[in-house]
């Protein structure tokens, strides 16, 4: 080959190297293009959440300065957000471009197609266990940013004047503690257990089961009897002591909850929520009371515990997709997790923020948070069921009539078994 021709061809190369980086391409990936926040300059998206969970406008125009993205924030009440979802998908349509998805919902949301698949690192997945709640067939499609973990509130003061020396770590010593605070007349009813027909009761029950039995649904994802049955017990054990009130079958679960702060009750497994509101002297009257323990398991303290989050996800019908995975990604940031708390008291979902929370003494009573959520677990072999929504209304009136003592253990168990394993049928 003579020297014009080879600088002939070198010159046809690069300018072939020229066009393709100039396309936004790199050599050896394949022809896909990268997207830099440069391109998301004047793009504008919708988040549709709930007011308690919306980001501030501070932290909204930080993340615009960032990327370049604008986010209109449509604060949405939380019963409303599921039937505005599907009501617009029905038209292959989106209320907003990031929605709130409950770890209810998924299921349901995944199996309608509604939702895009994130791309979620290992870091990450490994930061926050609560991802199990959203991930499908190795496919994530929601980040909580609310976390909703189980933790056992334990009333200090209320112990020491029973005479209790020692904290419970195994449902036999928890129970012992029960009959101390009944019999020293320093609480009525010592355990908060919601036992209204409706969605806390379902979730206090699963916490129940998964907590003392490491299972609550079977692989194929039929109800496990053994696990429901010894929930039952536990139940009449405790229902017939008195230890729980008799009221909780009408009373609001939000209510029950509550009473830990009002000084109603000892104990109550419960969301992270009261850990601040506990020493909170707006709501509490037992402020400096009560801290958590490990949730009891059936021989010591639980190897697993369970949480019922909020996330966010991207609408399968938004045109704005990349923009929307763009905020999705940042709100997942521990940074911004952080931040959520700072502003609205929002309990991260990340196990690292949760661990700087604590070490800065920013959580005031952190007892035993730290390690419970690290142990969370799904109860879900398969992920969230879409007909879950079906499934708990079953579950929680089954827990009702059960409750007034229209049931015994074993009834409650064979009807439950029974109209769960029904739906598992019918959605194979």
């Amino acid at each position: 080959m003579s020297k014009f021709m080879k600088r002939f061809v070198f010159l046809f190369l690069m300018m072939g190297l020229l066009v393709s980086c100039s396309s936004g391409e790199k050599p050896g990936d394949d022809g896909d293009a990268t997207t830099s926040d440069s391109d998301f300059e004047g793009e504008e998206i919708t988040l549709m959440i709930p007011d308690w969970g919306a980001p501030t406008e501070e932290m909204l125009e930080e993340f615009k300065e960032e990327t370049g993205i604008k986010v209109n924030v449509e604060p949405t009440a939380w019963s409303d957000i599921k039937s505005k979802i599907s009501i617009a998908a029905a038209g292959n349509n989106t209320p907003a471009d990031v929605v709130e998805v409950d770890w209810s919902w998924a299921g349901e949301f995944h199996s309608a197609g509604w939702l895009e698949s994130l791309d979620v690192d290992g870091e990450t997945k490994e930061d926050i266990p609560a991802l199990q709640y959203f991930e499908f067939d190795d496919e994530i499609v929601a980040i909580p940013y609310a976390n909703g973990i189980r933790l056992a509130y334990y009333n200090k003061r209320m112990a020491q004047e029973a005479g209790v020396e020692e904290i419970p770590t195994n449902w036999e010593e928890m129970i012992h503690v029960f009959d101390q605070l009944k019999a020293s007349g320093t609480v009525e009813y010592p355990f908060l257990f919601p036992l209204n027909a409706e969605e806390k009761t379902t979730t206090s029950f699963m916490t129940l089961a998964y907590t003392r039995n490491g299972i609550v649904f079977n692989e194929d994802d039929t109800l496990n009897r053994e696990a429901v049955l010894d929930t039952f017990n536990l139940l009449d054990e405790l229902i017939e002591k008195d230890f729980i009130n008799e009221n909780s079958v009408s009373a609001p679960g939000i209510d029950v909850f509550r009473g830990i702060n009002n000084g109603e009750g000892a104990v109550l497994i419960g969301p992270t929520s009261f850990i601040t509101s506990s020493n909170d002297e707006s709501v509490s009257k037992v402020v400096g009371e009560v801290t958590n323990i490990p949730v009891p398991g059936k021989e010591g303290p639980a190897e697993q515990t369970i949480t019922f989050t909020e996330a966010v996800g991207v609408s399968a019908f938004s045109e704005k997709k990349e923009a929307a995975k763009k905020f999705v990604d940042w709100f997942s940031r521990p940074e911004t997790q952080l931040a959520l708390n700072e502003a609205i008291n929002n309990t991260p979902t990340r196990t690292s923020v949760i661990e700087k929370m604590v070490n800065e003494g920013i959580i005031k009573e952190p007892g035993a948070i730290i390690e419970q959520s690290k142990i969370i677990e799904t109860p879900f072999p398969h992920g969230v069921p879409k007909y879950y929504t079906k499934m708990s209304t079953e579950m929680f009136n089954i827990i009702n009539q059960f409750g007034q003592r229209k049931l015994t253990p074993e009834e409650a168990t064979d009807k439950m078994v029974e109209a769960v394993n029904e739906l598992v049928e019918e959605n194979k």
